[in-house]
């Protein structure tokens, strides 16, 4: 299990910096927390605006309706508060440094296991399609035309991240690659897998 992302109040303290950038919606600052960490860590609104709230409450935040969202921005008392724990802030900021690169580990953890299960499955699939003549009967078996399926999505997912990481890397050799890929790349990612399952369970 993964340690925690946040010690007691660091997240408080980190959205309070958040908006001493610039006032922020809640969704702003989920995204800007994503961006911070990667694509790799993203959280949920009911973990956001309590501790929004709780901000108010203290006086070192206001919010104000724009529309049919809420902006929120920090106060004089908040800005004194960011100066006063100064330190406590940027040991903070090099804590989501050192998380990053362990959820980054994580992700590339789950990745490599995912690709071993893959190849595995291929392999089976491999197996059983020379130990059995072709038939008619064969290619109309749901279990026969699965695994087409999937040796196919693998070479999708290869092509994939092969030509990306060319892309990716040309992009650092030029000095040109923007932090906000991996947040859209985790984005999107997401938006495929979320696609993909819903049609796996149909």
């Amino acid at each position: 299990m993964s340690a925690p992302i946040f010690a007691h109040g660091q997240l408080r303290l980190y959205l309070l910096s958040l908006l001493g950038e610039r006032p922020m919606h809640g969704y702003d600052l989920i995204q800007a927390l994503s961006e911070r960490f990667g694509g790799t860590y993203a959280p949920s609104a009911g973990t956001i605006y309590p501790r929004l709230a709780r901000l108010e409450e203290e006086g070192l935040v206001t919010k104000e309706s724009d529309g049919r969202r809420t902006v929120y921005a920090v106060t004089d008392a908040g800005r004194e508060e960011l100066a006063r724990r100064g330190p406590e802030l940027a040991g903070l900021e090099d804590q989501v440094s050192d998380s990053v690169r362990r959820l980054a580990d994580e992700v590339r953890g789950s990745v490599n296991d995912a690709m071993r299960s893959l190849r595995a499955d291929l392999a089976a699939a491999a197996r059983d399609q020379r130990a059995a003549p072709p038939r008619q009967e064969q290619a109309d078996d749901p279990r026969v035309r699965s695994r087409r399926a999937l040796a196919q999505a693998e070479a999708q997912l290869a092509r994939f991240r092969g030509d990306l990481r060319g892309d990716l890397r040309s992009a650092v050799a030029a000095g040109s690659l923007l932090e906000e890929v991996p947040g859209v790349l985790a984005r999107r990612l997401d938006e495929v897998r979320a696609e993909v399952a819903a049609l796996l369970h149909r």
